[in-house]
């Protein structure tokens, strides 16, 4: 029991380190938050320094929840009721970052990650299909996010049906819904 606690404190620590923030600072010389919405996050990161700039933000911020958590998964044997806490930790990390005053992005990227590391591929292609789509018919992401909760929910019941994995993508899928309520 201790262990699993553990590598989910080791979960949220890296969800916690503002990496796409960092980058902005340290090889673009500009505060990402000043651009875009406001956030430090990968896509700021994309309007202030490009593309390429862009991309690795979006793979820091996914590697911090993919990292940690296939490592809990996979190396620690982290199971059972133990996943739910970890699914979150990344994801609860970057949205309250105490490097940030509390005050992070909105975990699309790290919510990737971890999913990525809990079900390798599923998660991550339906969702990224989801949303795809989805701006191409509305730039409202806050129901485009909402569509790729539905549809991955969906999914899971169809595909997996582990009631542990179902509450976990619900819990991550009510945050991110929150936080691009919030933030639009």
């Amino acid at each position: 029991m201790l262990v699993n606690l553990l590598w989910v404190l080791l979960a949220l620590f890296c969800g916690m380190l503002p990496l796409s923030y960092w980058l902005g600072k340290l090889f673009l010389k500009v505060d990402i938050r000043e651009y875009g919405d406001g956030n430090p996050g990968a896509t700021n990161v994309w309007a202030a320094g490009g593309k390429w700039w862009g991309l690795t933000a979006i793979l820091l911020d996914g590697f911090k929840g993919l990292i940690p958590v296939a490592l809990a998964l996979y190396i620690g044997g982290v199971a059972g009721w133990w996943l739910f806490p970890l699914a979150l930790a990344p994801s609860l990390g970057h949205i309250y970052s105490p490097f940030l005053s509390f005050k992070g992005g909105k975990a699309l990227a790290t919510t990737f990650g971890v999913w990525t590391a809990i079900t390798v591929y599923f998660v991550p292609l339906l969702l990224g299909a989801v949303l795809g789509i989805g701006m191409q018919f509305t730039k409202n992401e806050k129901w485009v996010i909402l569509a790729g909760i539905i549809c991955v929910l969906v999914g899971l019941l169809l595909w997996n049906k582990d009631l542990i994995l179902v509450c976990a993508w619900l819990a991550n899928g009510l945050l991110l819904f929150w936080r691009y309520s919030e933030k639009s």
